[in-house]
């Protein structure tokens, strides 16, 4: 007999629901380890037909832990799970995860696709950097900011040239060097952790093919061709290069009741930095980028037409697309594509 199997993962503890025929045979918790489970699945449900879980910071490792032990484990998205669990009376870790057991023994999930180790390894590297250089920036502000306190004034400038400002205006300030060199050198140590991963993040680039396919668009970087390729990771896993836009949350939310229909704003679902990273990018080809193309032709006559802003995020749209399609096709980015809508 077939069972099925909900899993509510915490991170000490995970709650277990074990169902056949429409009844719940057993149910529990044990510790929040994937091998731990995958030993009381083999004891408890030798016959198990499916493991779900929603999604969460733990599901990437439980996910492919899991399936490294032969179970038949998938991740179902957390959102459209919520809407079935919610309607239980009580909300504990036990009743949900007999929900999603419930869930998984009737077929009414929508299961997602759990990215593989190097696309997070890849995702984790931008996510830091970025992270360190926003830290950087914030450093500096409050370097600025105290010493504007004592009347020092730190020219503009970055890099180099704010520490050599910084470094010539503490000469004489005695008790003040001593809190605020201590600080700089934190700044320091930062600009350095943030220059070895961007080199890293260059050199993985740089030998990855697709990247280089991608990074052949005027505007897409080194940064954003890695942050597509960590989310799309298979082109073959979208049959259309236009599902793509509107998996990224690039697309206009319809509305529609009788009579009444009309296009709102976009929907801003999935992946968020991705689709800050493809906003930037748009902006970079309307403004910054000379280079002829038939997306900076498109995007500056809508300019013209709808305004900058929403011109910029109907190219990043355009250009989610584009680059799924040169994906697909192993082709680099061809300047005289992209001029019709």
């Amino acid at each position: 007999m077939k069972e099925y199997i909900g899993l509510d993962v915490s991170l000490k503890e995970t709650a277990v629901s074990i169902r056949r025929n429409g009844k719940r045979m057993w149910r529990g918790k044990c510790a929040s380890d994937p091998k731990v489970i995958a030993e009381l699945v083999r004891k408890r449900a030798p016959a198990v037909e499916l493991i779900v879980f929603e999604t969460g910071p733990l599901s990437v490792w439980f996910y492919h832990a899991l399936i490294q032990e032969g179970l038949p484990a998938i991740c179902i998205d957390a959102r459209h799970a919520a809407g079935a669990l919610n309607m239980a009376p009580n909300k504990t870790d036990a009743n949900d995860a007999d929900g999603l057991a419930q869930l998984a023994e009737i077929g009414y999930f929508k299961s997602v696709r759990v990215k593989g180790f190097d696309s997070m390894l890849a995702r984790t590297l931008i996510t830091v950097r970025t992270r360190l250089v926003r830290m950087t920036v914030e450093l500096s502000n409050q370097i600025r900011g105290i010493m504007k306190t004592f009347g020092l004034i730190v020219p503009a400038g970055q890099g180099n040239v704010f520490d050599q400002n910084v470094c010539r205006l503490l000469d004489d300030q005695g008790e003040l060097a001593t809190i605020i060199l201590p600080v700089l050198a934190v700044w320091r140590s930062l600009r350095e952790r943030t220059a070895e991963l961007s080199r890293k993040l260059v050199a993985d680039a740089r030998r990855n093919e697709a990247c280089q396919i991608l990074m052949s668009i005027p505007g897409v970087g080194t940064i954003t061709a890695t942050a597509f390729m960590a989310a799309i990771e298979d082109p073959d896993n979208f049959r259309k290069s236009r599902s793509v836009a509107a998996w990224l949350g690039l697309t206009p939310r319809r509305y529609q009741s009788g009579e009444v229909a009309y296009d709102g704003h976009i929907s801003r679902r999935g992946d968020k930095p991705l689709r800050g990273l493809l906003y930037e990018a748009a902006i970079v080809i309307l403004t910054r980028s000379f280079a002829h193309s038939g997306l900076r032709t498109w995007g500056l006559k809508l300019k013209e037409q709808i305004g900058f802003k929403r011109a910029a995020t109907a190219l990043a749209r355009k250009l989610a697309v584009t680059m799924h399609a040169m994906l697909k096709s192993g082709e680099f980015f061809n300047p005289s594509i992209g001029a019709a809508a």
